[in-house]
């Protein structure tokens, strides 16, 4: 997480529409409802017939420019009411796709059921419903059960700092 202060904080909306880089894992052969563990998985699929070779193919046409429909259960606001509102009241609201770049989708490591990715993707993708679509492509369904954002444009997880180091290094400096 990006932390502004001060003058900085009229960079927050710089940060948020820097490109995006997150490692997780998705489950094969079922789906939910979120399109991750916040609901029960459901549609239970084999994935017996899967292979590496599939599974890798698979993730071509979902690299570079690609309509995404946001998932019922997220944020966005329709008509002045956010859609997991209405998800929640068992209400499907229309939206429309929305245009993201994913600019590179890498499988790496697979363990059926489970398949291990690293995606770079601009503002506003939703993983949850690159997962769901991936699902459907292999034609077995898929939920997302891990999630990790390790980049907004140049600042890296690796070089993030606790907050418990951050506090004690202000009441350091507050005390000297």
């Amino acid at each position: 997480m990006i932390v502004c202060t001060g003058k900085f904080t009229k960079s927050i909306d710089a940060y948020m529409g820097m490109q995006k880089e997150y490692t997780g894992t998705m489950v094969l052969g079922a789906t939910t409802p979120t399109y991750d563990l916040e609901s029960e998985p459901e549609n239970f699929k084999s994935t017996e017939a899967l292979t590496s070779d599939t599974i890798q193919k698979a993730i071509i046409p979902f690299i570079g420019e690609i309509f995404q429909m946001p998932p019922q259960h997220s944020a966005i606001k329709k008509d002045g009411r956010r859609l997991y509102e209405s998800a929640r009241l068992g209400i499907e609201v229309k939206v429309d796709p929305r245009k993201v770049t994913i600019e590179s989708f890498e499988i790496t490591k697979i363990d059926l059921p489970q398949v291990e990715f690293k995606v770079v993707c601009s503002t506003g993708t939703y993983i949850r419903s690159l997962v769901k679509d991936f699902g459907e492509a292999l034609e077995v369904g898929a939920y997302m059960s891990a999630l990790r954002r390790t980049r907004i444009g140049e600042f890296k997880i690796e070089d993030a700092r606790l907050w418990q180091d951050v506090e004690a290094e202000v009441h350091a400096l507050l005390e000297g």
